[in-house]
């Protein structure tokens, strides 16, 4: 879909009508009308746009006390679609999904290393034209793609301005996007758009305030606080990786020494599992230490241990600083939830200010490995049917 046309789709009252439909299907006009505040005639009209646009559709379900029974309204879910990108920093992962983030069709690629800006954006560009090409619905019913970035990105230009770990800067991404499929591309920080994600499809209810953290290679968070995206003066809240945890410890890949990224990241994980098992034929990666683990290693598993205690010293920082309702954890590390889980919980248990505080949920996404792919398909979704969650 052009970028203009999904432009027009857009507006205040076509987003509230569209989300209370979302919301609250099968629904008619007069209950929309009730619910919203919005004039009936006003319904109508938006209403009357949104079926010609192929948005919504009509059933006639509804009861009828008597007369001709009331015409009924749902959101016509397969009648566009969204890409999502989960870009780096290891790899490159597309899908596309309909409205209701059912995915049906995805593709991959690994980064090589070192990576140029300009190798970056051409693997995004061919995976993504690899992922149109193998599908069999049409280009333009597709409304636009979400891209979720690791490190620092500015939300409003779609630059990339900081990805450490590939030791890139200023990565035009939504321009050269945005001039190769001619479609809307919005960008996000990874954590963020896993937090937003989070908020859309991962079935959390009427929460007022949470924050989701994203483990594995790097380290992140998104805070979501009255159902708003938070992104900070300077738009690198939820950089909880690079919460100093110890001021003499390793160098971290921004600069800094004693990131909690250099302690818990998979990378990190790894690094303290070869240096004690004296692994140096093959080195360990991440998830050989969760197997390791699971058949019995001690050194293993106390090492999980003891991350699942440094990432509750970290959570705890996050409960005081922002006191949300919920945490929800995803990432590559958090696989080793069995082992993480009961020492990170015991941590904050041990370490809250309040009573009150040691009832914050912490939980571990039900979205799985898609998790950050779903969030890069929500940046779309929100801004069709909720703007006020992106502002």
């Amino acid at each position: 879909m052009q970028r203009g046309t999904f432009q027009l789709m857009k507006s205040v009252n076509k987003s509230i009508i569209l989300n209370k439909i979302r919301i609250s299907e099968p629904i008619s006009r007069a209950q929309i009308a009730k619910e919203t505040s919005l004039t009936p005639p006003t319904v109508s009209s938006i209403v009357k746009e949104l079926i010609e646009q192929g948005l919504v559709r009509e059933s006639t379900l509804g009861h009828s006390s008597g007369g001709r029974k009331p015409t009924l309204l749902h959101i016509n879910t397969t009648s566009f679609y969204i890409i999502g990108v989960d870009a780096g920093p290891e790899r490159v992962d597309c899908i596309l999904t309909d409205l209701t983030g059912e995915i049906l069709n995805r593709t991959s690629a690994v980064l090589p290393t070192p990576i140029t800006n300009e190798q970056f954006l051409i693997v995004l560009k061919e995976r993504i034209h690899v992922l149109i090409q193998s599908s069999t619905i049409n280009q333009e019913s597709i409304i636009g793609i979400g891209v979720a970035m690791h490190g620092v990105v500015d939300v409003k230009t779609g630059i990339s301005l900081v990805a450490p770990i590939l030791h890139l800067r200023n990565i035009p991404i939504k321009k050269v996007l945005e001039e190769e499929f001619n479609m809307t591309v919005n960008v996000e920080n990874d954590a963020r758009a896993l937090a937003l994600g989070e908020s859309w499809f991962g079935g959390h209810g009427d929460v007022s305030s949470m924050v989701a953290v994203n483990i594995g290679r790097g380290v992140g968070a998104g805070v979501v606080i009255n159902g708003k995206l938070y992104h900070g003066a300077q738009g690198i809240a939820g950089e909880f990786g690079h919460m100093t945890i110890d001021i003499n410890g390793e160098t971290c890949e921004c600069g800094n020494r004693g990131c909690l990224q250099t302690l818990v990241s998979g990378e990190a994980i790894a690094a303290q599992a070869n240096k004690q098992l004296h692994e140096k034929s093959i080195p360990l990666k991440g998830e050989d230490v969760l197997h390791l683990a699971q058949n019995g290693n001690e050194t293993c598993i106390q090492l999980l241990h003891a991350t699942g205690k440094i990432i509750g010293v970290g959570l705890t920082n996050l409960i005081h600083l922002v006191n949300p309702s919920k945490i929800v954890l995803g990432g590559g590390v958090m696989n080793s939830e069995e082992f993480i889980m009961p020492e990170l919980l015991e941590t904050i248990q041990q370490r809250v200010l309040t009573e009150q505080a040691k009832q914050t949920k912490v939980i571990v996404t039900k979205l799985g490995s898609d998790a950050t792919l779903l969030g890069a398909v929500s940046l779309l979704l929100v801004e069709l049917f909720d703007p006020i969650l992106i502002g």
